[in-house]
């Protein structure tokens, strides 16, 4: 009798104690995503400062941006094929919008880079930082790699984040489903459903992924590197800057009529902000799928959209082998022309949509971008280790200019049909 009564109070204890655990974690969710991720930071920076030796404090980040990466590619490749097999076809010319003001965006901000270049010209004291990848030789190998990454097996592209591959045999699979019965294309909606709310389990736990990342970026490579590199990093952060406050605005203010600014702001905030510190487009895009369902974006235009921006939408990309290139012009007495000068924006533009399918991402394309001043590709790796020195600064800033667009330019072609419907835009 004594031992019945004790299990009823071991599992009265037991419920009490469960009951506690969710009034923590519905209190924790209910304090706004951002206002936690700002104490993760402040955490993060005074650990780091104080503490730089707790190596166990960078798992809590690698483990947070692991599990979104690992989640994105199967969450992008459901979302896609439930949203083509029950669209209905009328985002056609959404579709086309969205695609044209991500290359505008992208040429735009190769164009500013150049131009600021020219103004603030920047010299590199070059290292010999061994950089592992291999550089693609010309854009015909940029293009190479696309086309093997389309081609790729679904399977192996899902687990290699193959973002190109996934995408094509996504509409490839949802076009074939048009035709299924009701029952098969309610199990992708439920799936997607699904898989939509383990990535929200995943991005309440950022705060201390965040920390985790912070912590280690300081710990590891200090505060030295705004020192020796400075100009060169206040030259690629200001032309980010810009595009993101300034010429985007613009693009979107054309189409719009409207005042962009709050768009812009609630972009930045609520994927920028992410993606700075994670420092992955593949792991901002659940991210960024989340922020477009709470803008009210039609999710088969969003949930195609999205990975196709992560793709093309490389602003940042775009500034960085402009930027970074230009200054090993300047470096070595190469003079230019306004003629080449507006090459290279071109050039910037086709590398940066490249850019994803190759390992290394953007600072790999530089000595593409080098090549058509005539500069070694000895001298284009050294450029490229610089670029890797100063990675933890350019990587972040780059990947939230450019993930921030992705929903940035979806939001603003989908609200220009809103506003040509005659419909209600609250930007």
């Amino acid at each position: 009798m004594v031992s019945i009564l004790r299990l009823f109070l071991c599992v009265y204890s037991y419920k009490d104690k469960v009951k506690n655990v969710k009034k923590l974690v519905q209190k924790w969710n209910s304090i706004n995503l951002i206002v936690r991720i700002a104490g993760g930071i402040v955490i993060g920076v005074l650990l780091a400062l104080i503490f730089p030796k707790i190596g166990w404090l960078s798992i809590l980040g690698t483990v947070f941006v692991g599990a979104l990466k690992a989640i994105a590619p199967i969450l992008v490749f459901v979302l896609v094929c439930s949203s083509i097999a029950q669209a209905t076809g009328k985002f056609g010319r959404k579709f086309a919008t969205v695609i044209l003001l991500y290359m505008i965006s992208t040429l735009t901000a190769a164009v500013i880079a150049t131009f600021v270049s020219f103004l603030f010209p920047v010299t590199l004291t070059f290292t010999q930082t061994k950089v592992a990848q291999t550089a693609p030789s010309g854009i015909g190998e940029v293009f190479s790699n696309l086309l093997q990454n389309i081609i790729a097996n679904p399977i192996s592209s899902l687990a290699n984040a193959n973002y190109i591959g996934i995408l094509v045999w996504a509409i490839l699979i949802g076009l074939a489903l048009r035709a299924a019965s009701s029952g098969t294309k309610q199990i992708l909606v439920d799936l997607s459903d699904a898989i939509s709310k383990i990535v929200r389990w995943i991005i309440s736990f950022a705060p201390f992924g965040i920390m985790g990342l912070i912590y280690h970026s300081i710990s590891t490579s200090g505060l030295q590197i705004f020192v020796t590199y400075g100009k060169l990093i206040a030259i690629l952060v200001g032309c980010i800057l810009f595009v993101a406050f300034v010429s985007n605005p613009a693009i979107a203010t054309i189409c719009l009529k409207r005042n962009p600014y709050p768009l812009v702001l609630r972009c930045l905030k609520e994927s920028g902000l992410p993606a700075f510190f994670t420092r992955s487009s593949a792991a901002n895009i659940p991210i960024n799928m989340d922020l477009c369902e709470k803008l009210g974006l039609d999710k088969d235009m969003y949930s195609v959209s999205i990975p196709l921006g992560a793709t093309i939408n490389m602003n940042g990309a775009a500034v960085t082998i402009t930027v970074m290139t230009l200054a090993a012009v300047h470096t070595l007495g190469i003079p230019v022309n306004i003629p080449t000068a507006l090459f290279l924006s071109a050039l910037s533009t086709l590398a940066a949509c490249g850019a994803s399918g190759i390992a290394g991402g953007s600072l790999l394309m530089i000595p593409l971008a080098c090549a058509s001043f005539g500069i070694s590709n000895d001298i284009a790796m050294q450029v490229v280790g610089v670029g890797f020195i100063i990675g933890v600064i350019q990587d972040a800033c780059e990947t939230a200019l450019n993930s921030s667009g992705d929903v940035f330019f979806a939001a603003v072609a989908e609200y220009r049909e809103w506003i040509k419907e005659g419909k209600e835009v609250k930007l």
